[in-house]
């Protein structure tokens, strides 16, 4: 599972601050004293956090610290992009969470030849003309609301039109 999680995701399991690699690590007493300004919650919701990292096995440990740092490392500006990013996504509901992180995970088990089929065919999309794009969205939207008898249906029919059209 915590591979699926994304790089702010990560850093949020580690028991220091997500978005520290702009500020110098900081000195035991400076620590203490924002221990002392966390409410109880805070506190306990740290040790949790700790306690899961403590359990982790240490390349597991690596891997995430890896991430961790490669997420420190980008630009301010992306740094807060990922972060918005990160905040709209803690903010859905735990069921619309795992839903996106199961289609995350089937993502990245894709070849990446079909992954950059996937991504150009969004970008044509993307830059589609208002009407062409409203017309595929409706296409969507109608493919979403049929059963799966009715998809496999309308796929045969693709696939026999496709294959008449092969013979002119």
């Amino acid at each position: 599972m915590l591979r699926l999680l994304p790089p702010v995701a990560l850093a949020a399991l580690l028991a220091r601050p997500a978005f520290a690699g702009d500020v110098p690590a900081s000195p035991p007493d400076d620590a203490r004293a924002r221990w002392e300004q966390l409410s109880p919650q805070e506190q306990q919701a740290f040790r949790e956090r700790y306690e899961r990292w403590k359990a982790l096995p240490e390349d597991e440990k690596a891997l995430l610290q890896r991430r961790l740092d490669r997420l420190r490392a980008l630009p301010p500006e992306r740094r807060a992009e990922v972060e918005r990013r990160w905040r709209t996504f803690q903010a859905l509901p735990p069921a619309e969470q795992q839903l996106i992180l199961q289609r995350f995970a089937r993502w990245r088990e894709l070849p990446p030849g079909r992954r950059a089929q996937l991504r150009a065919a969004f970008q044509e999309i993307l830059q589609a003309p208002p009407a062409e794009r409203a017309r595929y969205l409706e296409n969507l939207r109608r493919w979403r609301e049929m059963s799966p008898v009715e998809r496999e249906r309308a796929r045969e029919k693709w696939r026999q039109e496709r294959r008449e059209r092969g013979r002119r």
